[in-house]
């Protein structure tokens, strides 16, 4: 039987422009995919978010949003390489029957797309050798929101993978009434800022490991994206090495809104 694996307890503090947040971890201390941090560093940018939502309530502008509001899921969701292999490992863990449920609406998705033309402009955004630019990617994005396409994740407006979603479906939420959200292009929404985007974060450290350029992984194609580079999600890294590279990519990003660098990681043994 082989042993079970070892973990370094670490307590790690974040400066935010919302307020600090204090959290104990455990991280492997033998090597790991890249997914392994993934849920971890989800984790801050949920704490810190909270801290933005708390004091959102406080001005008077709780979120809006709500179970079976699913007016964002027809949105394109971009995800990082570590968050699209993890999204694919939790679709093969999944029982068979769920697997095969999954897999028919990602294909009749792929259909969809492929007849609007916007298939394999959405498979370029993947292997792009330099991030597209804004203006770039809203004409995309519009192009998409237009089809009202649901997400494939989604059921009777209900998503099924709501502990594994994306980070930028846990970074979107408004404060503004409900039914501007059932026009996201043309109604304006009050959004609750996300102080860390998890998604951005992931995709410098993914940079960071396999020098190479950051990949933006439109939802839709995530799969098949997952499928074709499963042999880069076979490499491995000390876990320690992993939540350093994202730390400090994180802190990197939070020092864009605030003044000082949080002191942060201590080795509690």
């Amino acid at each position: 039987m082989m042993p079970p694996p070892t973990t370094e307890h670490f307590e790690i503090t974040l400066n935010t422009s919302a307020g600090q947040i204090t959290t104990a971890v455990e991280v492997p201390t033998g090597f790991v995919p890249v997914t392994a941090i993934v849920p971890l560093i989800r984790r801050l940018g949920e704490e810190a978010q909270a801290l933005e939502v708390a004091r959102s309530v406080d001005a008077g502008k709780p979120p809006s949003c709500h179970k079976g509001c699913a007016a964002c899921c027809r949105m394109l969701v971009p995800l990082s390489a570590p968050e699209a292999f993890a999204l694919d490992e939790w679709v093969r863990s999944r029982p068979t029957d769920q697997q095969e449920r999954i897999a028919a609406r990602f294909a009749e998705t792929k259909s969809r797309l492929l007849s609007q033309g916007l298939w394999q402009r959405l498979s370029e955004l993947c292997n792009a050798s330099e991030q597209p630019n804004d203006d770039a990617l809203e004409v995309v994005n519009r192009e998409y929101y237009a089809l009202r396409l649901p997400c494939p994740f989604l059921e009777e407006e209900v998503c099924t993978i709501y502990e594994a979603r994306p980070a930028a479906c846990r970074e979107l939420l408004v404060s503004s009434p409900p039914e501007r959200c059932d026009d996201l292009i043309n109604n304006p929404v009050e959004p609750i800022a996300a102080p860390v985007l998890v998604s951005t974060v992931l995709g410098l450290l993914w940079q960071e490991l396999k020098k190479s350029p950051t990949s933006l992984i439109p939802l839709p194609v995530v799969l098949d994206w997952a499928n074709g580079h499963e042999q880069e999600n076979l490499h491995t890294w000390k876990g320690v090495e992993l939540l350093d590279g994202a730390l400090d990519k994180t802190w990197r990003f939070l020092s864009q809104s605030i003044q000082e660098t949080p002191e942060t990681l201590s080795d509690k043994g």
